[in-house]
């Protein structure tokens, strides 16, 4: 056998092994290739509608409970004032009787 023949049948050998040793790597790349298809529509049926919605929700949420909190203040804000004038009247009528 020559040096040519010998270096054919090298070079045929190393490629049977090399095409031998990719099948698993393409078989996992198209396995991964499908689960990232699957990933991608649960994503875009079912993720992300959840969020837009949480998104849409969340501005008037945040307007109500600031105008809840605003309210509630006022309201303890009277409710001190209140229990101010309620002591001066009390303090008042306890000197005229």
């Amino acid at each position: 056998m020559s040096d040519n023949e010998l270096l054919l049948a090298l070079s045929d050998m190393q490629d049977k092994k090399l095409s031998a040793g990719l099948e698993p790597i393409k078989k996992d790349i198209h396995e991964l290739k499908n689960e990232v298809q699957k990933i991608n529509i649960i994503l875009e049926n079912e993720i992300r509608p959840d969020i837009k919605l949480l998104a849409e929700n969340y501005l008037p949420s945040a307007v109500r409970y600031e105008k809840n909190n605003t309210e509630h203040e006022a309201i303890k804000n009277d409710v001190g004032l209140l229990k101010q004038i309620v002591t001066e009247h009390s303090e008042k009528l306890q000197k005229i009787s």
